[in-house]
């Protein structure tokens, strides 16, 4: 199989650059893949090409462009011009951009290959319906809501009129199912990055990290973990260390250069920037706790997945696709009320002084993570890919034969 995937990749700083690259790490290895062609966004360093083991070949195509209106023609010629014989889109609603004409123009791409007959698969990590438009910084007036809501549905049709669309989290597939009254929706699990060998559970020696990743300032608001952290060095012996790992989100620039100066008074915090794909399990594996400072969720959580993969104990808030996959997946952590430094304090304080429980935790979330390795997720996507190539030779032969 050629197989051409729609993707951000590193050292893009383009949502979903890292799944896009945990996807290629695992497609190259297997047997059904002859070639990857990479669709992928442009950027002045060379793509993170640096697997160790020997796989497929891969044919890097720098096509497109964040917010660029041009996207839709340039990814469709690419993709045209190559020819694979299937197509995996990694997306979500803002994959394209942030302004709304050149995300939409991104979206129907899934549509026009349907139509030109190459299989197609498209990978959603989150939905509008389960986003809270307020909380997630998309915005606050309640009449733009309702237009977003509107423009959400009908991008979402397009992405529907894939052969197969795949979503991380079950209530997802009910949701689509109920509203767009469609059958071609599937759940494949967000899948696990790394899974090392069981990973050593103790913590280094010195002041317990605790640790938050991601990309910050819209739903993801560090200034409550610093101000539970500080709430529990007033009360406790514990010697703690506040570590915030990444980068602002590219709707709130400058979000983490303001936390550092509030908060240059507070000794033991450290801002790491962006954190390169070699660095992930150092920053990881020194931590005690991984917190999730959010407000509300916009789908699968791949920090809680990789957390799990390391092997760590997290606290996170009691609310939407977290909640959800703690039930669906088995992942565990000490709950608290979103934006609730107290909360927060309690649930940290909860791990940290009680190395048992941190462990407990720990051993979960990493059996967890070892049931849904990524070299299990791309077998499925394969598999699926396989079921839409049968359908349709069978469907060309009742169109031959007449029996319709």
């Amino acid at each position: 199989m050629k197989l051409a995937i729609v993707t951000a990749f590193p050292p893009s700083k383009v949502t979903l650059n890292e799944y896009g690259y945990h996807l290629v790490k695992q497609f190259r290895l297997k047997d059904r893949v002859d070639e990857i062609i990479l669709i992928t966004d442009k950027t002045v360093e060379d793509k993170h090409l640096d697997f160790e083991e020997s796989g497929c070949k891969i044919t890097v195509k720098d096509c497109w462009e964040f917010n660029s209106y041009k996207n839709i023609m340039s990814i469709y010629k690419t993709i045209s011009q190559s020819k694979p014989d299937a197509i995996l889109f990694n997306l979500q609603f803002l994959k394209f951009g942030d302004k709304k004409v050149p995300a939409a123009l991104g979206l129907m791409l899934p549509k026009l290959f349907k139509m030109k007959g190459i299989p197609t698969i498209v990978l959603i990590h989150n939905i509008l319906e389960q986003v809270d438009l307020k909380n997630a910084g998309f915005t606050k007036n309640k009449i733009l809501q309702k237009v977003y809501g509107f423009i959400g549905t009908t991008l979402t049709k397009f992405v529907l009129s894939a052969d197969l669309v795949a979503v991380t989290i079950h209530k997802y597939v009910n949701t689509l199912e109920n509203k767009y009254k469609t059958g071609n929706v599937v759940l494949v699990p967000h899948g696990t990055f790394e899974t090392p060998p069981q990973p050593d559970f103790n913590l280094p020696e010195g002041p317990k990290k605790i640790m938050a990743f991601g990309k910050f300032g819209t739903y993801k608001k560090v200034e409550v973990m610093i101000e539970a952290v500080e709430k529990i060095r007033k009360r406790t012996n514990e010697k703690l260390e506040i570590v915030i790992a990444g980068t602002d989100s590219p709707n709130t620039p400058g979000y983490l250069k303001s936390v550092e100066e509030k908060y240059a008074h507070v000794s033991g915090l450290t801002f790491t920037g962006y954190v390169e794909e070699k660095d992930v399990p150092i920053i990881f594996g020194e931590s005690a706790v991984v917190v999730f400072p959010y407000t509300t969720t916009t789908g699968s959580s791949g920090v809680l997945h990789q957390a799990g993969s390391y092997g760590k104990a997290v606290a996170m808030p009691n609310l939407g696709d977290l909640t959800d996959l703690v039930r669906d997946e088995g992942y565990v952590g000490e709950f608290f009320e979103a934006n609730d430094a107290d909360s927060l304090a309690n649930a940290i304080q909860n791990i940290v002084t009680n190395d048992a429980f941190r462990l407990e935790l720990a051993k979960m979330n990493y059996e967890a993570a070892s049931s849904f390795p990524m070299e299990k997720i791309a077998d499925m996507y394969l598999d699926h890919f396989n079921d839409i190539k049968n359908n349709k030779e069978r469907e060309n032969t009742k169109l031959l034969t007449g029996d319709i």
